[in-house]
């Protein structure tokens, strides 16, 4: 395959983002507001918009701090992410770890939908600077420790055989930048709807994946999606799409201009290889590796069904294929130590029975840990405003997400939600404060708050995810849909009337949340010295829209109240938020267990009660060579900043002394943001130390 610095390479990179009148006919404007938020069922695809503003940072002071010195645990063995399977260690299901052995959960966001567009040249972001704002937010803001990165393979491939090193090149500096602020990175070759290029430029939809010249060479018929209120409805219903598509999956050899062919499917193949390549050779072996792993194609789905065949047929007979082959591509590209992440059929886990269909990848056998069950997940009732009324209540979504952990461990792998939210604004958005935080409950457990304290053992696997989406130049984009000049857009997304970012940038160039920071900025295990036997947060989030301010109206969701046989328990956590992680050890393990401090959880205000001692006002980590001083400490997050408290996450440290760290010892911790007494202390420890005698 050819590579080239020229063909195709633009850098639309905009020193100024200024809001301009988005011009839009009037039938268009009237589709975001019919009943059409049902037919949303028909995707599975990111319908999400969010409320106004919260907590804040300097995007820009991010640029120029001094970044904290790294602990002796931190760095490569602790960046690094593996798949260790089933029957390692204790005989628990396989599960995320790092070099130290340490059960790992990725948390974070899709970075971004801006690829979807061509103002940036199908990256991201518009350089790297842009790229290190942007991590520095998301550190600070959320505490986030990994990010999904869209790639595209219209840019990537801009004519056939051809490879954009340039692009490859701006998209390398921009993973950079993203690892030195310490998130771990997974690529994902990004598609919806196949392709921009099937739509005309006064069309009311758009597309993004595919390259021009694949579009011309298949000679599609004009796109049209009839009477269509949402733009996944493309999926199913515009003839141009579903043929398209179809035509991927079985590798349809296409005429090219100059009379040469070349099959589609392998032409992605060879384009994502030399990507993976280049990556592999371009970063560090440090910055390479915290690259997780790699999602070959966002949200499969036939296009149109073979004579007989249903979709667990076509999961079984051209999707995983699909995957095997491109499991061979990220070996030969030195992508070996890696999993790939597997999507199945994108209607497998529909919410609605008349919208799901057999899949989930049913019939690939034992995986195994080169594979991760990677899928998302939108609840079609609530996006709809007719199938669910009212809001999320607790428990809402954990079977659902339950069904996710079952058919991770029935492919011998882990699993992870790399796409989940709601609209926040629009006819459901008074739905998305509950909706999403019973998302995230039931991604930290597999059971209700009102039910946790008494079968926390029942509590499973962390779930893996990244919330869709992170853009920071929401509402101030330039966009041409479909290259349109009349068609410029600036508002939300500047895609398909969606408005998803979890942030945006305010006047002054700082990067502020447009969700209630307390739904976003969650303790949760990063990693685990052992395995995780429960875990459970109570974000105390609010149940109303968050204003241009950062302010959050609403009254205070308690899913997760602490059972009245504790009394002193929940006399120091009182109206604040507390999580409890319980972990079996698995023996002495070298690095501690590290738990992600949301803003609010100070160093002096923090309280800790742990069989491994209690405290109010916690030391900052130190050690003797590798023996910590203090079992509860805090420190700065690996990659944030010391010197400035706008641009600092801190994280809780939990050492066990090795004498009383035998394999199968059960340690608990509960951590609330409230100062607590001595005696106070004591006596909430000897309530937990009897909760957590029954985990044992």
């Amino acid at each position: 395959m050819t590579t080239t610095t020229g063909a195709g390479s633009r850098t639309a990179r905009r020193t100024t983002k200024r809001r301009t009148t988005t011009r839009r006919t009037p039938r268009r404007a009237a589709r975001a507001t019919l009943f059409g938020a049902a037919l949303a069922l028909l995707t599975g695809a990111a319908l999400a918009a969010p409320p106004p503003a919260t907590a804040t940072t300097t995007a820009t002071a991010a640029s120029t701090a001094t970044a904290t010195t790294p602990l002796w645990f931190d760095g490569r063995a602790a960046t690094e992410v593996s798949v260790t399977p089933a029957g390692s260690g204790d005989g628990a299901g396989a599960r995320f770890t790092d070099g130290y052995g340490r059960e790992v959960v990725l948390r974070g966001f899709n970075v971004s939908g801006e690829t979807k567009l061509a103002e940036n040249g199908g990256l991201p972001f518009a350089d790297a600077a842009d790229a290190r704002a942007s991590a520095a937010a998301l550190r600070t803001l959320t505490g986030g420790n990994a990010v999904r990165f869209l790639l595209s393979w219209a840019y990537a491939e801009p004519e056939p055989g051809v490879v954009d090193t340039a692009y490859l090149r701006r998209a390398t500096d921009q993973i950079k930048a993203l690892r030195a602020a310490g998130l771990r990175v997974f690529p994902d070759f990004h598609q919806d709807l196949h392709s921009r290029y099937l739509f005309d430029k006064d069309s009311w939809y758009t597309g993004d994946g595919a390259p021009r010249w694949a579009v011309e060479a298949g000679a599609y018929p004009r796109e049209s999606c009839g009477i269509c209120v949402m733009w996944g409805q493309n999926i199913t219903q515009n003839q141009a799409v579903k043929s398209a598509t179809r035509d991927f999956w079985t590798n349809r050899t296409l005429t090219l201009r100059d009379g040469s062919t070349r099959p589609v499917q392998t032409a992605f193949l060879d384009t994502a290889q030399t990507t993976m390549t280049y990556l592999a050779r371009n970063l560090t072996a440090e910055e390479f590796a915290g690259v997780v792993g790699f999602d070959p194609y966002n949200e499969p789905y036939a296009g149109e069904y073979a004579a007989g065949q249903d979709s667990r047929a076509w999961e079984r007979e051209v999707l995983w294929p699909f995957y095997e082959k491109f499991r061979a591509r990220m070996d030969a590209a030195g992508w070996r130590d890696k999993p790939l992440f597997a999507e199945p059929n994108m209607f497998w886990n529909a919410n609605l029975d008349f919208a799901r269909q057999p899949g989930g990848l049913l019939d690939a056998g034992a995986a195994g840990p080169r594979y991760v069950f990677n899928t998302h997940f939108y609840d079609q009732k609530a996006i709809s405003g007719i199938f669910m009324w009212g809001k999320a209540e607790d428990g809402q979504y954990v079977n659902d997400f339950t069904t996710v952990r079952d058919r991770a461990a029935a492919l011998g792998t882990t699993g992870i939600v790399s796409e989940f939210g709601h609209p926040l604004n629009g006819l459901t958005a008074d739905k998305a404060p509950t909706v999403n935080k019973a998302m995230y409950q039931a991604l930290d457990s597999r059971l209700s708050g009102a039910s946790w304290w008494a079968n926390a053992t029942r509590s499973g696997p962390v779930l893996s995810s990244t919330q869709w989406q992170w853009d920071i130049y929401s509402g101030r984009h330039r966009e041409a849909m479909n290259g349109n000049p009349d068609k410029i857009l600036t508002e939300a997304d500047a895609w398909n009337d969606e408005d998803l970012s979890a942030v945006r940038q305010d006047a002054s160039g700082r990067a502020v949340l447009r969700q209630d920071a307390r739904l976003l900025d969650r303790i949760y295990p990063d990693a685990v010295a052992g395995r995780t036997v429960a875990f459970t947060y109570e974000d105390r989030s609010r149940d109303g829209a968050t204003d241009t301010t950062g302010t959050t109206t609403g009254t205070p969701l308690t899913w997760n109240r602490i059972p009245a046989t504790m009394p002193e328990t929940a006399r120091l956590v009182g109206t604040g938020r507390y999580g409890v992680l319980a972990w079996r050890s698995q023996g002495p393990t070298r690095a501690p267990t590290q738990l992600h401090l949301p803003a609010g959880f100070t160093p002096d205000g923090t309280t800790v009660i742990s069989d491994l001692g209690t405290a109010t006002g916690l030391p900052a980590y130190t050690a003797q060579g590798e023996t910590a001083d203090h079992p509860l400490a805090t420190a700065p997050e690996q990659g944030t900043t010391a010197d400035d408290p706008l641009t600092t996450a801190n994280r809780l440290l939990l050492t066990a002394p090795p004498a009383s760290d035998t394999a199968g010892t059960v340690h608990y911790a509960l951590i609330a943001e409230a100062p607590a007494t001595p005696e106070l202390r004591a006596a909430a420890q000897r309530e937990l130390a009897a909760w957590a005698a029954g985990l044992a």
